[in-house]
């Protein structure tokens, strides 16, 4: 009977290691620099806190306009607003008048 003796060979004991590891290095890479990754997670927080403060100044501007388009509206037309906003478009006033504007913008 014959039997044959196979030597293990020193390479063979490194390639499931050598496996493990570039796998578990590829998605260690993409975890932290991935387009869904965590310093991209910290980017898109960036981005909410700047959009939301910007809305919230938004917000008010767009309270204010309609404070103002709600004193010109039909029932309750007020001379004084209107005698302000005729003004401020034409650019005109009384050789006696000190005119100071307020923009919010």
């Amino acid at each position: 009977m014959w039997t044959r003796h196979h030597k293990k060979k020193k390479f063979g004991r490194l390639i499931l290691p050598a496996v493990t590891i570039a796998f578990l290095s590829y998605f260690g890479y993409h975890s932290l620099h991935g387009d869904y990754g965590l310093r991209a997670a910290q980017e898109f927080e960036r981005q909410r806190l700047a959009r939301s403060s910007e809305l919230a100044v938004l917000v008010a501007q767009r309270t204010s306009l309609e404070k103002e388009v709600g004193l010109l509206s039909d029932g309750s037309l007020d001379e004084d607003i209107i005698d302000e906003k005729a003004r401020y478009q034409l650019n005109m006033s009384r050789p006696d008048e000190i005119v100071i504007f307020n923009t919010y913008f």
